[in-house]
């Protein structure tokens, strides 16, 4: 189908002059409206003013343009019924071969921080996805370009053959219209709910039905959790940039799935802290966890929690990574190392001799995220969603359930070991002092088997036990994981509580001289 007349109204202008100018060398008419039709004309091109072909001017800031009869009468009209040619004369209304529609930038608008609810509806664009979805329903008759990254290869068909397009384009240009609409929608939609989320957290539907998702490919992977699987990452959209979506590549080889599922528990686990601190994730597990005056010290901390499991992890801090963090890293191989700045001598010394190492920027700050976000995960058959844990402990609603109480330095270390142990696999044993990881057990069948691990690994890397505190992330069902941490020397515990055996277990944390927290609040991650 030869091209004649296009209809060309974009927000993002790039190559949109390249593009006119060509269209125009083809022979066709160019239509348009307020900042293109004004950027085409200083640049040379042609145009003919929509308000020319409706007879009304645009009006109320540019939110009436397009939307009239002369122009979607021209999209619509389908060339092989003669009822519709013969309206189209009639009333005088020129048929539109080609529509050029780029979105006022509504995802981009209320990814920057602040943003208002004013600033984001006019942001919302009418017009432009009337046009699209009108010419992407009609597309036997019109083609429909919705994005700068498109415009080449319809150019290059138009001029392989002399001013047309194929059916075929014209029916993948469609189905990427259609997509491009529902992205659209899909991130106002996901953006007003978070919005009246915010207003009302206690809104009585925290879970639409039915419940529609978009995202963008942001990546393709090495591979999947096995070479032999295939795998993508995608940005959720509708919402800011958080979290991996707002992870900066600095050097390194290209990521895998298992890289980027452990790069998201490390940073789970580093944005508990509002100290300098450093973590380390191996299977999605902190198998090194420490605070410090600084990174570079904190560093060192974590390594020492487990100097073995280090090999191959993922190591985040919450601070500019400076050469003391280099050091501590020295002759150790790790998949990802992340941190919101760099200092320039030390990213340059990673570039020199850490090859095979991804670095990443990434916001390392917990006051960014929103009040509630979504978890969604896969399962045979369907979709599991739930709010993310970012709850924390509120100290009004620990309970002390023993004889002795935590000493202060004891209550800083039970918090902290609270926090890492939030974030390792149940049932989670975990032992700290007051600023480092000591041991951890995690994802076992039994609670009391993930207390022997938890010791066992501390002892295998040299770390005394005595002295240091133990979360659970569930309550003990039985006393027995209770023995095992008493003996190695624990002296105060963190749990949730709520088993049926409550009162067993509190009796041999006295019978040990153990001091004792109820937290009310579990801490499951499966």
């Amino acid at each position: 189908m030869r091209i004649r007349r296009a209809l060309v109204s974009v927000h993002d202008k790039t190559g949109v002059v390249e593009l006119a100018k060509a269209l125009v060398g083809f022979g066709v008419e160019i239509l348009s409206t307020g900042g293109t039709a004004k950027l085409l004309r200083e640049s040379g091109v042609t145009v003919r003013d929509v308000a020319e072909v409706t007879g009304f001017p645009e009006m109320m800031d540019g939110r009436v343009k397009t939307l009239h009869p002369k122009i979607h009468g021209g999209i619509l009209a389908r060339r092989d019924v003669p009822e519709h040619l013969a309206a189209l004369d009639t009333h005088g209304i020129p048929p539109i071969d080609l529509v050029v529609v780029a979105l006022y930038p509504f995802e981009r608008t209320v990814a920057k921080p602040g943003v208002t609810l004013a600033e984001a509806i006019e942001q919302i664009d009418v017009g432009g996805p009337t046009m699209i979805r009108a010419a992407a329903k009609n597309h036997a008759s019109v083609a429909v370009v919705t994005d700068p990254s498109q415009y080449a290869g319809v150019l290059d068909e138009l001029k392989a053959t002399g001013g047309s397009l194929v059916d075929a384009t014209r029916a993948r240009l469609a189905q990427e219209a259609f997509r491009r609409t529902a992205q659209y929608d899909a991130a106002i939609a996901a953006w007003l709910r978070s919005a009246q989320a915010a207003q009302a957290p206690k809104a009585p539907e925290e879970f639409p039905h039915p419940l529609r998702l978009e995202a963008e490919r942001a990546l393709l992977l090495k591979y999947g959790e096995n070479p032999h699987q295939s795998a993508a990452f995608y940005r959720l959209a509708g919402g800011p940039a958080i979290g991996l979506a707002a992870m900066k590549p600095l050097h390194g080889p290209e990521l895998g799935y298992n890289n980027l599922l452990d790069f998201s528990a490390a940073l789970g686990l580093l944005l508990e802290f509002d100290e300098p601190a450093a973590v380390v994730i191996k299977h999605t597990n902190p198998c090194g966890a420490a605070l410090g005056t600084g990174v570079g010290a904190a560093m060192e901390k974590a390594k020492a929690s487990d100097p073995v499991s280090i090999y191959g992890g993922i190591v985040g801090v919450n601070r500019t990574l400076d050469m003391a963090v280099v050091r501590a890293l020295a002759g150790i191989f790790v998949e990802i190392l992340f941190a919101p700045a760099y200092e320039p001598d030390a990213l340059e010394e990673l570039a020199r001799t850490k090859k095979k190492c991804r670095v990443f920027e990434v916001p390392c700050d917990r006051r960014a995220l929103p009040g509630r976000l979504e978890e969604y995960r896969s399962v045979l058959g369907g979709l599991l969603a739930q709010g993310a844990d970012l709850a924390d402990l509120d100290p009004a609603a620990l309970k002390v359930v023993t004889k002795r109480q935590p000493t202060p330095a004891e209550r800083h270390a039970l918090r902290f070991a609270w926090r890492v142990g939030k974030h390792a696999k149940s049932n989670a044993i975990v032992l700290t002092t007051v600023d480092q990881v000591v041991g951890v057990g995690a994802g076992q069948m039994n609670r009391v088997d993930s207390a022997r691990l938890a010791v066992m690994r501390a002892r295998e890397v040299g770390l005394p036990t005595e002295g240091t505190v133990c979360a659970s992330d569930a309550f003990f069902p039985f006393r027995d994981g209770l023995d095992v941490v008493a003996k190695a020397g624990v002296t105060a515990v963190i749990q949730p509580g709520g088993s049926v055996r409550d009162e067993d277990v509190i009796a041999a944390a006295d019978e040990h001289g153990m001091a004792m927290l109820f937290t009310g609040l579990r801490h499951f991650r499966h």
